[in-house]
């Protein structure tokens, strides 16, 4: 069963730092893409990372402060944030560019003084 988890969200300062996992099941890690998104409140979920074999894209309000990275040894992607703002409260997930349509629950991610 195509299956996408989520994990490593939590509560922290502004300035600080959370490690998110996502680790994808059956076939559904792609080798050319996996992608984080989140949704925070109020907004529509919006794009936040592609992770290719190759390289890896931002979206703008994140560039310089998140990191992404896989290892498919472990159909595992990652999203190394730092630098966290209030504004990146939001529950975030991972995507597979080989199965649109699946989506996992998310991870909460709490940035608050």
């Amino acid at each position: 069963q195509a299956q996408l988890v989520e994990s490593g969200g939590g509560s922290v300062h502004p300035g600080g730092s959370l490690t998110l996992s996502c680790r994808a099941s059956g076939s559904i890690f792609s080798e050319s893409a996996m992608a984080w998104y989140r949704q925070v409140p109020g907004k529509q979920r919006e794009w936040v990372a592609i992770i290719t074999d190759i390289t890896t894209h931002y979206a703008d309000f994140v560039r310089g402060r998140f990191i992404g990275s896989r290892d498919d040894a472990k159909n595992t992607v990652y999203l190394h944030m730092s630098s966290l703002e209030s504004e990146d409260t939001g529950v975030y997930y991972c995507h597979s560019g080989a199965a649109p349509t699946v989506w996992g629950r998310g991870t909460q991610v709490t940035v608050s003084s």
